[in-house]
């Protein structure tokens, strides 16, 4: 029987690092436990630089790395950023979708405190307004590569 310190992790009913006995009564070493951090969502785009600039400037979020063709910017107390990277055969996705078109594969949703104001201050980045608006407490927009955003105003309990 194993005895467990603290800080020690157990896996598959053995303690990390330490040997342990298969059923066949053979010593092995446990694996330690993978550990998976989201770093980046990264956007493709005709010009990485640019549509960098453009969510830089929506959120207010520094770089982190530039290099030619790859940009990188992270809210400047750490977490997960954006990463952009340049596709020459970046093709801009339709939403609403449609069988004939390149499909939206994803978004973001950006919560803002007041929706007016930052409808307008995306625009003036160089986002526009989608012609579809399905939710009053929310708005769709395109970034300047075409990938569709929400922004949006919580109006439920904080989750």
């Amino acid at each position: 029987m194993d005895v467990v310190s603290p800080g020690d992790v157990r896996l598959n009913g053995g303690v990390a690092g330490r040997p342990c006995s298969s059923e066949t009564g053979q010593q092995h070493r446990m694996k330690p436990q993978l550990r998976f951090s989201l770093a980046a969502t990264t956007l493709d785009a005709p010009d990485a630089h640019e549509l960098a600039q453009f969510y830089q400037g929506l959120l207010g979020w520094p770089m982190r790395k530039e290099e030619p063709g790859w940009v990188e910017i992270a809210p400047p107390d750490g977490g997960s950023g954006l990463s952009f990277q340049t596709e020459p055969l970046f093709t801009r996705p339709r939403w609403p979708s449609t069988r004939s078109e390149q499909q939206m594969m994803m978004h973001l949703d950006i919560e803002v405190n007041d929706l007016s104001s930052a409808v307008e201050d995306a625009r003036a980045l160089g986002a526009t307004v989608t012609d579809f608006q399905p939710q009053d407490d929310v708005r769709i927009l395109f970034d300047p590569a075409g990938h569709p955003f929400c922004l949006f105003v919580r109006t439920g309990p904080s989750a």
